[in-house]
């Protein structure tokens, strides 16, 4: 891949929801991730839901990160503080380097903008797995919709140009 390509090419997205009750029809914060690519010009590449399991979403996310098609992975779901919340624990095991400003500003602008106080139970993380970048966002279509307006979509390309440099 052209380092010179990535700001004029449609990036290739796989997006996973992590919950034990949505399924496809059910499914808003993955149909929110995946319409607001599509309005900005990306594909989703692949897409799927796990169970709250940390194997299953650990299985599922190292295999779009072994593919070379695949730019960066959005999960939505299980960042919560309940018991069955793990996709934070499964995720950070896997990183090889965090991106700690997507979480904080993630926090931040949830606090400011929509939330309050509420957005310290939010556990937003991203970071780099091989050379794919990972989002994990809450499930709810307010903090996708958040996520991806205000954080994902604007420095998508000039993420995924840092990590295959």
């Amino acid at each position: 891949m052209s380092l010179e390509t990535i700001g004029d090419r449609a990036l290739r997205i796989a997006v996973l929801t992590v919950s034990d009750t949505r399924t496809p029809a059910t499914d808003k914060g993955g149909n929110c991730v995946a319409a607001l690519l599509g309005e900005a010009k990306h594909i989703v590449a692949a897409r799927t839901i796990v169970k709250d399991d940390a194997f299953a979403i650990r299985r599922q996310v190292g295999l779009w990160c072994e593919d070379a098609s695949i730019d960066a992975v959005i999960t939505t779901g299980g960042t919560g503080i309940a018991k069955r919340d793990v996709t934070i624990e499964a995720i950070e095991s896997m990183l090889d380097k965090t991106l700690p400003g997507f979480g904080e500003l993630f926090r931040y602008i949830s606090y400011v903008d929509d939330i309050g106080p509420r957005a310290m139970a939010s556990r937003a993380v991203a970071g780099v797995v091989e050379d794919t970048l990972v989002f994990a966002l809450p499930g709810s279509v307010g903090a996708v919709s958040l996520g991806m307006e205000r954080l994902i979509i604007p420095q998508l390309p000039h993420l995924v140009h840092e990590v295959i440099k």
